[in-house]
């Protein structure tokens, strides 16, 4: 009797093999991740060190410091209107979330208990620069030396998981293989304190850079920034493979699908508040105090804590897209083509035509893939600034607005002026700050035709040399509105520039107008 297996048994164990085989490439490639991220954070953190020790910081002019001086003036002043009693800070272990412990609103410089980790803003030595620490935790609430909370907008989120119990009040992360999935930096710009002011340069590797704080002294620190790799798709790239403009390439434009390979990169911003106050024009004291005021007086340490710097707003951040080799966006002598955009969510997200929004959005990624693809840098940074920044809700209340009388391009502004008092609060003067962090020193392809985004970035010393506007023929027919009263008051433009009475002949669509 023949001792060979059958052909199927044979089969069976071929199938049996080469899953097995599946099985432990894909644990090895996973391992290899896995070590690729400590790579990264490891050689980030090296350069970082390497590069305050060969190169001492050069100390403040006397200019600086007299504008210091005098800024510190200013904070104090609306401090002192402000001030009361100080109240106890408690350095013991705050009960469980279950028990009722006192209650601090407040805490101010000098009061016992309170000895905030130093932060020196802009120092090229990380650990003489210090981590940023706004944690109301118990072992870390008296080294707070930031003023906020982490998450953003969704800081309110995080007090709900803990007020119902569903998230532990001492819950520590474990940032085990969370390590930034691409190396970026560092740069000369992460240590010039008027370059980068709305957000943290360290945040991607703050739990390993300042672990021994961590675990030592056990103070929280997290992570500001993000850094991971996705595949990305969207339909309309589809089509523009179809129609020739996109070419798979199986490195960034993956298939006949137009499916992307991109690294992405999300920001919560850090606002150092002397330099927020100084790209604005205006004083650290007036910043302070109507950041208090107008947020209902949820930051009271805004007036008390003048000797704390940093605030973590309870507003949006912003992330970043890269298409092809992430080294490649600070190379002077590389091409890099970008676009800078603001939220939208009705024309980003569900397609509404009444505004430009989407279709330059996927204009700007083609482009970015495109520029990556011929051996350059393709970037799209996605600011959430929704409406604007004046919300959603004003946007809508601006529409019915404008569609309940005859929505002419003439009046475009006027009807948000109306509305909301001002047509825009995106003040772009932050902005630059992302270029700043992913060393970016020029700009070949802008494509946006904002003059308000240009002008920013020009002014942080970033030249642009060829702004791209949108293809007239990805602009839907009811933006015409939006995008000619826009270019009359002065979006750069390569075609014809309106008079207002050319203006009063351009007209959006109505509510029951279908066919238009």
């Amino acid at each position: 009797m023949s001792s060979e297996k059958p052909n199927d048994v044979l089969l069976k164990d071929i199938l049996d093999g080469l899953n097995a085989l599946r099985k432990e490439n894909s644990e090895l490639a996973s391992a290899i991740d896995g070590i690729n991220g400590r790579v990264n954070m490891l050689a980030g953190v090296k350069q970082l060190q390497d590069g305050a020790s060969n190169k001492a910081s050069n100390g403040p002019s006397s200019v600086d410091k007299g504008k210091e001086v005098e800024s510190e003036k200013t904070v104090e002043a609306v401090s002192q209107q402000y001030e009361d009693a100080a109240a106890s800070v408690e350095a013991s272990r705050r009960p469980s979330v279950s028990k009722f412990s006192k209650i601090i609103l407040t805490s101010y410089p000098g009061q016992a208990g309170v000895d905030p980790l130093p932060m020196d803003w802009g120092h090229q030595d990380p650990k003489v620069r210090g981590p940023v620490v706004v944690s109301r935790h118990p072992g870390t609430i008296r080294r707070r030396n930031a003023i906020g909370a982490h998450g953003g907008s969704y800081s309110i989120y995080h007090a709900l998981a803990v007020a119902s119990k569903n998230l532990d009040v001492d819950h520590k992360p474990d940032f085990t293989n969370t390590e930034p999935a691409a190396q970026i930096g560092p740069f000369p710009q992460w240590s010039d304190k008027k370059k980068i002011v709305a957000m943290d340069p360290l945040g991607h590797l703050a739990p390993w850079l300042y672990k021994e704080i961590m675990d030592g002294e056990d103070v929280e620190i997290r992570p500001t920034i993000a850094i991971t790799r996705a595949h990305m798709k969207l339909p309309e790239l589809e089509a523009s493979v179809q129609k020739g403009r996109l070419v798979p390439d199986g490195k960034i434009c993956l298939n006949e699908t137009g499916e992307l390979a991109v690294t992405k990169v999300a920001v919560e911003p850090v606002w150092y508040l002397p330099g927020v106050a100084e790209r604005f024009g205006i004083d650290e004291g007036t910043l302070r105090r109507t950041l208090f005021e107008e947020t209902g007086g949820s930051y009271p340490e805004l007036i008390t804590r003048h000797d704390i710097k940093l605030f973590l707003p309870p507003i949006g951040g912003l992330t970043v897209y890269i298409f092809g080799d992430p080294a490649k966006m600070a190379d002077p002598n590389v091409r890099l083509a970008l676009r800078v955009h603001d939220e939208c969510n009705g024309s980003d997200v569900f397609g509404s035509d009444i505004c430009t929004c989407r279709p330059y959005l996927i204009f700007g990624v083609e482009e970015a893939v495109k520029e990556a693809q011929k051996g350059g840098s393709g970037v799209v940074i996605y600011f959430r600034k929704e409406g604007r920044a004046l919300g959603e809700v004003t946007k809508y209340l601006v529409y019915n607005a404008r569609k309940r009388g005859e929505d002419r391009a003439s009046e475009y502004f006027k009807r948000t002026e109306n509305i909301a008092g001002v047509k825009d609060m995106r003040f772009q003067a932050l902005m630059p700050d992302i270029l700043h962090w992913l060393g970016i020193t020029k700009i070949d392809r802008m494509l946006s035709m904002s003059n308000m985004k240009h002008d920013a970035i020009v002014e942080q010393g970033i030249p642009i040399h060829e702004r791209v506007p949108i293809p007239e023929d990805m602009i839907p027919e009811d933006s015409r509105v939006e995008i000619d009263a826009k270019i009359q008051a002065g979006y750069f433009t390569t075609g014809h520039v309106m008079t207002m009475d050319e203006l009063s002949n351009v007209k959006g669509r109505g509510w029951e107008d279908i066919d238009h």
